[in-house]
């Protein structure tokens, strides 16, 4: 066995607009909570933080480890690996083959359809008569 670290995820960046996106970190947001650890989740607002321009950041979820900043499916691993109880989902999720085809699904096909609805959200909230200054949650 080798003696690399696995990155773990210390605060994490996603798409607070995005309905999908946000159920799915409320869900890990409250897995964290109960057990106390010191995950962080931070809105999209919080983008030029990380170096992201906010746009770049809605495109792939981030996560900032104590190495650095991982995105795509690598940072779902880094958010599984960091909580109690979803470690064999990060071991099974990393194994070579399978974290081969499930990083291509991310990149290929869920991030792309979930940016597209993210960038039709924006345009229909930048063309709506009612739009505020607050970011759409739809």
């Amino acid at each position: 066995m080798s003696a690399t670290k696995v990155p773990v995820a210390q605060a994490v960046l996603y798409n607070d607009t995005c309905p999908v996106c946000r159920r799915e970190i409320d869900h890990y947001r409250g897995v964290a909570e109960r057990h106390g650890t010191s995950m962080r989740f931070e809105p999209l607002d919080r983008a030029e933080a990380w170096g992201l321009s906010r746009d770049d950041a809605a495109k792939r979820l981030h996560v900032r480890t104590e190495d650095g900043i991982l995105s795509g499916y690598d940072a779902f691993l880094a958010i599984w690996r960091g909580l109690p109880g979803w470690g064999r989902l990060a071991g099974l999720g990393g194994l070579p083959g399978l974290r081969t085809a499930l990083s291509w699904a991310y990149d290929r096909v869920a991030a792309p359809i979930l940016y597209g609805r993210h960038r039709r959200r924006m345009r229909r909230a930048a063309c709506s008569p009612s739009s505020t200054s607050s970011t759409p949650r739809s």
